[in-house]
Formats: structure tokens, C-alpha cells, sequence
């Protein structure tokens, strides 16, 4: 099993090499925390860096990337450019762990090599990507063998899922940063043996439990053993690249709530914050509330965020009251222009074209 881990691993390498020469001089100066570790800055410089991205996580039929990213790579590009247009300089994809690992240990070469060509695409177009791995958004995908490990060997697939994309990865300098996976939880609830969380939104299963089994530990506990295990791996082969986990602000929820993932005692190797936010009408003040629980002295990214609740002017007014203490914000594409939306004539078009030219408009001045 190590062996073809291991082959895997040389194809990549191999495919990397043989594109080397064809990839232009990237321009783009690579993301760090600055020395203070309270903001972003350009590498290099004193050039202070704020998020304004967008999550490409489905396109406008619910397909995931790795559905038709081989098939339909020129409607990626013109996606990729329509998005540059609207100012973005970060493009958050969500990685599907069945589509990368064949195995518990094998890698899926074929669309590592893909990653790469989408990291030669951000190079192009100069944007930066934020890597969301470990995905297991359609349910009907997720391998059988993979549902019905134990932690520990869950734990360790995860672990050579990222070591096999931050290799393919870490050497440039369009990676923003890895999100170790999206929204985590951990045991307990209900169905508290299936590893996806909830009813599925849109078909999408976007929460997953990173234990089922709590065995007697306390969750900061769980929650430490799984990002040293992650971030380990990663530290492997990419000493640079930023690493976070997106996370659903609990207390925004329950405003009496502490950070998890974010405590003083878990938090060490992630190098920023990242929280969703959809606040509701009428309550953008609790919103505001709950975003400044996390702001512990890291760098904090709304990693998603849209007016899915609440007005357009609410919108306006929950990102003016975040900007002092927040370094970016992440919305959604699904490869749709403003233009596009208009054109179909109806309400859902109109909102969403709506927020489309207020993300343009405000773009320019983060």
C-alpha cells in the first residue's frame, strides 16, 4: 500500500516537471501573516493584503469541479476571468477527498495534475486560491471504504490527502492558503454515527464530523490531535503556505459560545481565523457580536458570506461595522456574470445580479 502512495506521489512529481517548462514566471508575490501576526502582507513587502475573493465551490447546475474540470476546462478559464473582473484576488475551490485519493494511500494522479493546471490558471490570471480539502459533499460519491473506517485510519487518510496536495501545491505562490476542511464538528447529535452532518443543502453535504467517537476526551482535545495530525503532514513538504479551517461561528448561534478550533489551546498551528457568516434581517448587531469572539489576535477572514437572510443594505451594513477588524471576505461565483442573472428576468436573478455589482463596487476599496 506504501509503495503505490509512493508511485503516486513520483507520477505527480513527474507531471510537474514536464509542465515546468511550459509555465510563464508567476508575478504574483506569495501571502504571508506579517510580523506582528495580526494582518496579511505581500512577502517582501510592508503591503498590506485584504482577502476580497469568492468561493467557485459548484457551478450553476450543483456539478462539483472535479466533475467537469476535464472535460470543460475553457468554461474554468472564462470563469476564471469573469471573477478577475469582478475583483476578486482569491478563489476559494472545495477539493473532493474521493476524487484525489484512489486508495487509503494512493493518489489520484490524474487530478493532482489537474490541481496543477488550475494552479497555473490562478498564476495567469493573478489570483490567489484557497485550497478547501477533504470534501465530501455528495454522498453518493464518498468511497464505502472510507465511510466505514475507524478514526485513526480516517485520520491518517486525511493526512495523505493533504501531504499528496500540498506536494503538488508548494512551490507556488498562488496558494493563499490550505483549509484543512470545511466546517468540522465533532461527535455527538443526532445520527451520531454518520460521519455527514444534517440534511444535505442543495444535494451538498457541507458539515463533517472529524470524530464519532468521543471516547472519554473533551473536544479541544479531539480537536488538537486532529489539526497537529493535518498540519504535520502538511509541514512535511510546504514550511510556508498558510493553513486554516473554516469554521461555523457557534456563536452566532448561542452568543455565550467559545471558539473551538479558535481557543487558546487548540488553535497554535492555524495561521488565520476563518468564519461563516449569512447574517439575518434586523439582527446584523449579533452578527457583528459574535464575529469579534473571534478576533484572537490573528488575522480573521469572513470565508463566506453572502445576503442569503438579509438586505442588501444590511449587507452594507455588516461589512462596514466587521471592516476594523477583519482581513477579508469570501462570497460566491457559480459561473454566472451580473449581466447573466439579469438577463433571465426574474427576483432570485435580480438579487443575486444585485450583489454581484455591489461586490465589483466595493472591491476597489479593500
Amino acid at each position: 500500500m506504501k509503495a503505490s502512495f509512493l508511485l503516486g506521489m513520483l507520477l505527480t512529481c513527474l507531471s510537474s516537471l514536464v509542465h515546468a517548462q511550459d509555465q510563464p514566471v508567476s508575478t504574483l508575490q506569495r501571502v504571508i501573516v506579517s510580523s506582528d501576526g495580526k494582518d496579511f502582507r505581500l512577502q517582501g513587502t510592508d503591503e498590506r493584503f485584504y482577502v476580497w475573493g469568492v468561493n467557485y465551490d459548484h457551478d450553476r447546475g450543483g456539478r462539483l469541479l472535479e466533475d467537469y474540470w476535464h472535460e470543460e476546462w475553457p468554461a474554468i478559464e472564462e470563469d476564471f476571468a469573469e471573477m478577475k473582473t469582478l475583483g476578486v484576488n482569491v478563489v476559494r475551490v472545495h477539493l473532493q477527498l474521493a476524487k484525489f485519493m484512489n486508495t487509503a494511500e494512493e493518489p489520484n494522479a490524474q487530478n493532482l495534475e489537474k490541481l496543477a493546471e488550475l494552479v497555473r490558471l490562478a498564476e495567469n490570471t493573478k489570483v490567489y486560491l484557497n485550497l478547501t480539502g477533504l470534501g465530501c459533499y455528495h454522498k453518493q460519491d464518498v468511497p464505502t471504504w472510507y465511510d466505514e473506517m475507524t478514526e485513526a485510519d480516517r485520520w491518517q487518510v486525511q493526512a495523505n490527502f493533504w501531504k499528496a496536495i500540498a506536494q503538488t501545491c508548494k512551490d507556488s505562490p498562488a496558494i493563499f492558503c490550505y483549509d484543512l476542511m470545511n466546517e468540522p464538528v465533532l461527535g455527538g447529535g443526532k445520527d451520531a454515527q454518520e460521519w455527514l452532518v444534517g440534511e444535505p443543502l442543495g444535494g451538498k453535504y457541507f458539515v463533517q464530523r472529524i470524530t464519532t467517537d468521543m471516547a472519554g476526551r473533551d473536544n479541544k482535545e479531539v480537536a488538537a490531535a486532529w489539526l497537529k495530525k493535518l498540519t504535520d503532514a502538511i509541514r512535511e513538504v510546504d514550511s510556508q503556505t498558510m493553513i486554516t479551517v473554516g469554521v461555523i461561528p457557534w456563536a452566532h448561534v448561542w452568543p455565550n459560545a467559545k471558539p473551538l478550533f479558535y481557543s487558546e489551546e487548540v488553535s497554535g498551528p492555524l495561521s488565520f481565523v476563518s468564519v461563516h457568516f449569512y447574517p439575518e434581517k434586523g439582527k446584523v448587531q449579533k452578527a457583528i457580536d459574535a464575529l469579534k469572539v473571534y478576533d484572537i489576535g490573528k488575522p480573521l477572514v469572513i470565508e463566506e458570506f453572502f445576503p442569503l437572510k438579509c438586505s442588501l443594505e444590511e449587507a452594507d451594513q455588516f461589512l462596514t461595522e466587521a471592516r476594523p477588524v477583519t482581513d477579508g471576505l469570501t462570497s460566491f461565483y457559480w459561473g454566472t456574470t451580473p449581466e447573466e442573472y439579469r438577463a433571465e428576468g426574474n427576483m432570485q436573478g435580480a438579487i443575486i445580479a444585485g450583489w454581484l455589482d455591489y461586490f465589483q463596487e466595493h472591491a476597489v476599496n479593500h
